[in-house]
């Protein structure tokens, strides 16, 4: 794809799946923002990706669990930018135990960067997206639909996300908005502690979530993918 003149914001975009779409934005000639709540991983990983860009690579921080830090991202991305015209909501967390064991605050850690934060930058992010006929892709997991043990915390973050992102798409789309939302299962990344490991090759790779990502943003304006669930094509059998 050839992005050049696009705008491009990826949360939790420093490692993982997030720094997979990243890269994927800039090599196709993008400008993109980078964020992470930490400064200097921001600043290493804009560097690191303006080297194979075609266009500009920007990192800013913020916690996106945080109302008003979404805002002052979005709003700061759109500044340094010119523009914006795709938002992809990637950054989240999972914290897994059972009800017994999980605190409220490990499940309301959950729920603000999971759920408040896509919500809070998508919500930064209309004015900026509407000028462009933009995008906001939002990277949930299988878990959206598929409850499991352990899982309280981040199905109830996760089943929001999908239920929150099919009504922005039906409140946005006569604004020329279009919303969508990615849905993974078992991927080979940094998630929730773990370490990529060739033990899990079998597991989608987060370069797969990022040609997901490209592919979406190659349909014409008339045609609108809402919603892509991705699985592993040969898991470990039972």
């Amino acid at each position: 794809m050839d992005l050049q003149g696009k705008a491009c914001l990826v949360t939790g975009s420093t490692k993982g799946i997030g720094f997979a779409v990243a890269e994927s934005l800039a090599q196709a000639g993008a400008d993109v923002v980078v964020n992470s709540r930490s400064a200097a991983d921001v600043a290493r990983v804009a560097r690191e990706l303006e080297h194979s860009s075609g266009g500009r690579v920007v990192g800013i921080a913020a916690d996106v669990s945080k109302a008003e830090d979404c805002t002052k991202l979005v709003d700061s991305a759109a500044t340094d930018l010119g523009r914006l015209d795709v938002l992809v909501n990637n950054a989240g967390v999972g914290i897994f135990s059972s009800i017994e064991d999980l605190s409220v605050e490990e499940w309301r850690t959950q729920v603000d960067t999971n759920l408040l934060g896509v919500f809070a930058c998508s919500k930064a992010g209309i004015p900026y997206l509407k000028a462009t006929e933009g995008w906001i892709i939002n990277v949930g997991s299988l878990a959206c639909r598929n409850p499991f043990a352990g899982g309280s915390g981040y199905n109830a973050s996760k089943f929001g996300l999908l239920g929150m992102t099919e009504a922005m798409m039906l409140d946005l789309r006569h604004s020329g908005i279009r919303v969508s939302i990615i849905m993974p299962g078992s991927v080979n990344t940094y998630f929730s502690g773990q370490e990529p490991s060739s033990q899990r090759a079998w597991a989608l790779g987060a370069e797969d979530v990022a040609s997901a990502t490209l592919h979406l943003l190659s349909y014409p304006a008339a045609a609108h993918v809402s919603r892509v669930e991705m699985r592993p094509s040969q898991p470990p059998t039972r």
